[in-house]
């Protein structure tokens, strides 16, 4: 019981750059508390004491503001940031290392009692504040669910579900998301710097434009070497007006893009 509790502080204070010492976490951090009551709770729950699992859910929601349900599972080292408003459903299961922030609902969409009927976070998943993931399937591991996105689907390991509906956006192979991974370490809120898929086509359409351009004015270049060569001291062949430098500024479109 002390080693898991040890894994839990540490684990809060590996994420959270606000806690500054075991004591203090201890004392003051309501998700800390919402996860020792909902084992106790949940003991009650699996061994037929549903009553009383009930009760200690209810009096840990009202000390911290979570709401677990004595049947769900978690994992280790599940961290609820601030988390005030979370509601955790009874079928739910939440995978090791979860990060889970305030408002957020885990939640189903069926009232047929015994079915699974709420999600499962694989590890290592972080959900944003405010984030609604409703329905019986699973977010794989490491995947992230950015601030008040509504997710209704599976979302693959690794992938991000930004908006409402939740996009689902695709991560690299496995070489680029290790790179990025190193490089950006922990993502507070599951949001990165290219979570907007709008944004992200915005920008493949401006380079895919921009290329088009360069090879236009290079192929221009081309013929109207052909035509000096050939001509003979006539008149070129080739347009006055033909774009031989490309002069589309992509660098610019992309910078309003990203505002």
């Amino acid at each position: 019981m002390f080693s898991r509790l040890r894994s839990d502080v540490q684990c809060i204070l590996d994420r959270d750059p606000a806690a500054r010492s075991t004591w203090e976490v201890l004392t003051c951090y309501p998700g800390l508390h919402a996860v020792v009551l909902h084992r106790r709770a949940h003991w009650f729950w699996t061994h037929g004491f549903k009553w009383s699992g009930r009760f200690v859910s209810h009096i840990a929601r009202w000390l911290t503001g979570i709401e677990i349900h004595p049947g769900a599972k978690l994992g280790e080292r599940v961290f609820f940031d601030h988390a005030m408003g979370v509601v955790v459903g009874e079928t739910a299961e939440i995978g090791d290392g979860c990060t889970i922030y305030q408002g957020v609902t885990l939640g189903g969409t069926s009232l047929y009692k015994g079915a699974k009927r709420h999600p499962t976070l694989g590890r290592d998943v972080v959900v944003g504040a405010g984030a609604k993931v409703l329905g019986g399937f699973t977010v794989g591991d490491g995947a992230k669910v950015g601030s008040n996105a509504v997710v209704t689907k599976p979302v693959p390991a690794g992938a991000t579900a930004v908006g409402n509906p939740a996009r689902i956006i695709q991560a690299d192979g496995d070489a680029k998301r290790e790179d990025a991974a190193s490089k950006m370490g922990f993502s507070a809120y599951g949001v990165t710097q290219n979570d907007d898929p709008l944004s992200l086509a915005m920008r493949g359409l401006i380079d895919n434009a921009s290329s088009q351009e360069h090879q236009i004015a290079l192929l221009w270049q081309a013929v109207a070497t052909l035509s000096e060569e050939r001509a003979s001291g006539g008149e070129s062949c080739v347009p006055p007006d033909a774009a031989r430098d490309a002069s589309f500024e992509a660098a610019k479109l992309n910078q309003l893009v990203d505002r």
